[in-house]
């Protein structure tokens, strides 16, 4: 896990530009959780299980977090031992059969041990995906994994609380964008009615969640989902039209993907539509016939779909 600093221009990566891939790990989280096992992960975290004061004993103080994460993350039998060293990286961990997993912090959390929480919260997630049997090829995109589900599994908002800038510095943990995680936060949030945004002590921190909530309530009004605005209901009709008009399955589908709404038609003696799950980014098919209720087979979500 990386963690950046800085001073002057600003050096963290900001926006979205990993949102592929981290719709791609909530997808992933599913399949192999299941909807059942997702929903037991309905508490995150609590602010005061990992709070770790400047004069609290350093290696006791380490020990305990870390039961707080390999606990909420299901992992009973595993034994975190937490040693420091001075190193390139944030954090590792030595991934093995267990049941003892090794994690190195760097040295720097002697001194800010206010961020240890969030990276144990990383390491002990590589843990678990690994228990799981759950990787992505490529070093990225399994980082990307590790973070989102961490964060979609209620212990990540640590990372993105870890995020701070003044005039002089920066720093974030992890590899997702601050923002992005927002939106995997966000996406928690709407699945569990929680509010985030009330254990942020950064302010940057709540900022990036603001963006990234904002940029996932767009995931739930983007058609054919009746929540669609109208300007995207209108492009919609349009791409259908063209599509049942024989311009061809080509012509909507790109029109659907070119305008960022991610739908695409399926020609045939029934035309169907596909289009991405708000909830877990699956894709559903659905007849184009009007006004319909479904449900996404992999999450449960109930959709409103106005094809």
């Amino acid at each position: 896990m990386g963690v950046r600093h800085g001073g002057g221009a600003d050096p963290v990566e900001r926006g979205f530009p990993h949102l592929e891939t981290v719709r791609a790990a909530v997808t992933a989280l599913y399949r192999r959780l299941s909807y059942d096992t997702v929903r037991t992960f309905d508490t995150s975290v609590s602010p005061g299980d990992v709070a770790f004061a400047d004069g609290d004993d350093l290696y006791p103080g380490v020990q305990r977090v870390a039961r707080v994460m390999a606990r909420h993350l299901r992992l009973p039998d595993a034994r975190m031992i937490v040693s420091f060293r001075d190193m390139e990286y944030a954090a590792n961990v030595e991934l093995a059969a267990g049941p003892e997993f090794f994690v190195e912090l760097n040295s720097r959390f002697k001194r800010h041990r206010r961020d240890i929480g969030a990276a144990l919260a990383h390491e002990v997630t590589h843990v678990y995906l690994h228990r799981l049997g759950l990787s992505f090829p490529g070093t990225r995109d399994n980082e990307i994994l590790t973070d989102t589900a961490a964060t979609y599994l209620g212990a990540g908002w640590l990372l993105l609380d870890a995020f701070r800038q003044d005039a002089v510095s920066s720093q974030k943990l992890g590899y997702l964008t601050p923002e992005e995680y927002g939106y995997v936060l966000a996406k928690r949030a709407a699945l569990f009615g929680e509010d985030p945004g009330v254990w942020f002590t950064s302010p940057q921190a709540y900022e990036a969640y603001r963006t990234g909530r904002t940029r996932a309530e767009r995931d739930a009004a983007r058609p054919p989902l009746a929540a669609g605005g109208w300007a995207g209901r209108r492009r919609y009709a349009l791409d259908r039209r063209l599509a049942l008009a024989g311009s061809g399955t080509g012509a909507g589908a790109a029109s659907g993907a070119a305008s960022g709404q991610g739908y695409a038609f399926e020609a045939g003696p029934v035309p169907h539509v596909s289009f991405p799950c708000p909830t877990c980014h699956q894709r559903v098919r659905l007849p184009v016939r009007g006004r319909v209720r479904a449900r996404c087979g992999l999450c449960r979500t109930v959709l409103d779909v106005d094809t």
